[in-house]
Parts: structure tokens; C-alpha cells; sequence
């Protein structure tokens, strides 16, 4: 056994990446006698490499290139030095695998990148159109931007060139496609979670306060199963909110957020944790979320409420920014969510 720990890698050359190629090289392995495992970096075509060998019969890890370790000394880079690292590593047991979403799930977790790739263009587009009517000092009469009244007053606007009419017509359209697309995909998100098996989480996590509709299928979408974390720490760790640490002997430094893991995710718990800056109350939106959940996810809630609450006024009694503050609050609220999760998991 330790002999073929030892051995060196055979190299079988460029692999193509097309479904007839794979299938050739399975067959080709297999051909030999022996159940040989595949291995992959996460990227484009790791997680639907995985799930058609997986079809096949034929065990394939997709890794992180976060976690493959890497020399400092190491100056050389090549496709084939990647792949005899994986498989030393492989054969090691040094490389664990990432979780590999279901076909729905990815689906669902498409669909909300796009609407959030909506909301940017849409954001970014407004910024622009702002730009051009304060450079023209064209100034609406409201108090507020994009009501209404204000695309109304945007629908009269005319400007005295024919040229600058143009331009402030494509910025207008500009804003007003995005929109459009954000809406559409945004019901299709609805439509799409409405018999989805993880609805009871969905639907139990939004007892927490600061995580409502999109945020619920967003965290369930980017986390997948959260059974597979033992632990909240695992949670935070996998997310990038736990602190980094540089310990040398007696002396222990942390510093900021790892920021590792899924980004998406992150953000979705930083957004929802600004709502505990406030005192604790149950708003009337909140008790309509909770009247269909169980009891203890009820009480989970209001304990939840008046923990978090109360830390985020000790953090700003304390001076600290109110960043710091939010970030402290979204590592309890993953452990909530967890929790939660941990509750509804048997009925689903």
C-alpha cells in the first residue's frame, strides 16, 4: 500500500472536454480492471463533469483551488503539474470535495444570480441617467427618485438639441430594460420555489428577522444541504465570517473577515443583520411570517431577536465601527440559521 501511495502518476496526455472524449477515457480505465476515482478543480465544467460521470457510475471529487495546498517556492505552473498535484493529493486523502448542487437547486440558484445581476445593471444605469440630468441642471420637482411621480416627470423631459433628446432617451431605456428583466426573473423565482423539497427551511428561516422571501431562497440556494455543516463554526467558516488569525507563540492576532466560501450568501446574512441595530420588536410583516411556523421556531425567533439586539448595542457602546457590528451579528445569525435548519430538517 505505501508503494502505491509512493508511485508516480501516468500521464495520458490532453483530455478533450466534450462528452464523447470523457466517455472514451472512462472506458479506456475501465478497460484495466480498476475502479479509479476522477477528480476536478471547481469552475465551469466541474459540476457538470461530476454529475454525468456520477451518471455513469464513476466517482468524481470536484475540489476548491482555494484548498489544494500550493508551495510558496513553486514558480511553474502547467496543466500537467496541476494534474499530478491532484492526483498525489487525491491519493493522500488530502482534498476534500465540495458539495455539488442538485439540477433544481442550481437552477433556482441561477435564476437569483441573474435577478442580482439585474439589480446592478439596473443600479448602474440609474447612476448614469442621475449623472446626465444634473450635468444639464435638470432637476425634478419631487422628494423622491423613482416613484412614480418622478418617472413621470422623467416621461416629459425634453431636451433642446435633437442629439442630447437621443441620449436621454437611450439612458432612460436604459434603466427601463433592466427592470423589466429584474421583474421577470424575480416571478420566475417565485413560480420555480413554489414545490420546491426545501420549502420548509425556506419557510423557517424567514421567522428570523432581516430574512424575508429572496434572502430565504438565497441562502437555501448558495448552502445547499446545511446538514452536512456539524457545526455553526463550520457554517461561519465556509461563509468567510470567521476572523483571520496570525498566531506565533504567545501571541495571538485576529484580523478581518476570511472572506472565503460563497459570497453570495455572505452578503444576503451582512444586509439582514443591519435590521438588528434596532430594538427588538416583532413588526407586523414578521408576525404574519411566524403565525404559520412551529412554537420553537417561534421562540428561536424572539430569543434571537433580544440576543442580537442587545450585542449590537454593547459593540456601538463600546466605539466599535458599525461595521464591525453588523459583520459580529451576521456570524450569529448563520448560526441561526443553522439551527433552525437542524429543527425542520426531519420534515422534509
Amino acid at each position: 500500500m505505501s508503494a502505491e501511495r509512493e508511485a508516480e502518476g501516468i500521464s495520458l496526455g490532453t483530455i478533450g472536454t466534450r462528452q464523447g472524449e470523457i466517455d472514451k477515457l472512462v472506458r479506456k480505465l475501465q478497460a484495466k480492471g480498476k475502479a479509479l476515482p476522477f477528480v476536478s478543480e471547481a469552475g465551469p465544467g466541474g459540476e457538470w463533469l461530476s454529475r454525468y460521470l456520477t451518471k455513469q457510475h464513476v466517482t468524481c471529487w470536484v475540489v476548491a483551488p482555494s484548498g489544494i495546498p500550493k508551495k510558496a517556492s513553486e514558480r511553474v505552473k502547467t496543466d500537467r503539474r496541476d494534474a499530478r498535484q491532484l492526483a498525489r493529493l487525491l491519493r493522500s486523502g488530502a482534498l476534500p470535495p465540495v458539495y455539488i448542487p442538485s439540477i433544481e437547486e442550481e437552477a433556482i440558484r441561477d435564476v437569483g444570480r441573474a435577478r442580482e445581476d439585474c439589480l446592478k445593471a439596473l443600479k448602474a444605469a440609474k447612476v448614469r441617467l442621475k449623472a446626465f440630468l444634473l450635468r444639464h441642471d435638470m432637476r425634478s420637482t419631487g422628494r423622491a427618485n423613482w416613484t412614480a411621480a418622478h418617472l413621470g416627470w422623467l416621461a416629459n423631459v425634453v431636451c433642446p438639441p435633437p442629439a442630447q433628446q437621443i441620449v436621454f432617451q437611450e439612458y432612460v431605456r436604459a434603466v427601463s430594460a433592466p427592470t423589466d428583466r429584474w421583474q421577470r426573473l424575480e416571478a420566475e423565482l417565485h413560480a420555480l420555489v413554489q414545490t420546491w423539497h426545501w420549502a420548509p427551511v425556506r419557510d423557517a428561516i424567514q421567522a428570523l428577522r432581516g430574512i424575508q422571501f429572496i434572502a430565504a431562497v438565497t441562502l437555501i440556494a448558495e448552502l445547499g444541504e446545511l446538514n452536512r455543516f456539524e457545526s455553526p463554526r463550520q457554517l461561519m467558516s465556509y461563509l468567510g465570517l470567521s476572523p483571520s488569525e496570525h498566531t506565533a507563540g504567545d501571541r495571538r492576532r485576529q484580523g478581518g473577515l476570511t472572506k472565503t466560501g460563497n459570497s453570495h450568501a455572505r452578503r444576503v446574512l451582512v444586509e439582514g443583520a443591519g435590521a438588528y441595530r434596532y430594538p427588538a420588536k416583532v413588526s407586523r410583516h414578521l408576525q404574519l411570517r411566524l403565525e404559520t411556523g412551529p412554537k420553537v421556531i417561534q421562540e428561536i425567533s424572539w430569543k434571537a431577536q433580544v440576543r442580537l439586539c442587545t450585542r449590537s448595542r454593547r459593540v456601538a457602546a463600546r466605539g466599535k465601527h458599525v461595521q464591525q457590528g453588523v459583520v459580529a451579528i451576521a456570524r450569529e445569525m448563520a448560526a441561526l440559521v443553522w439551527a433552525i435548519a437542524r429543527e425542520v430538517a426531519p420534515t422534509y
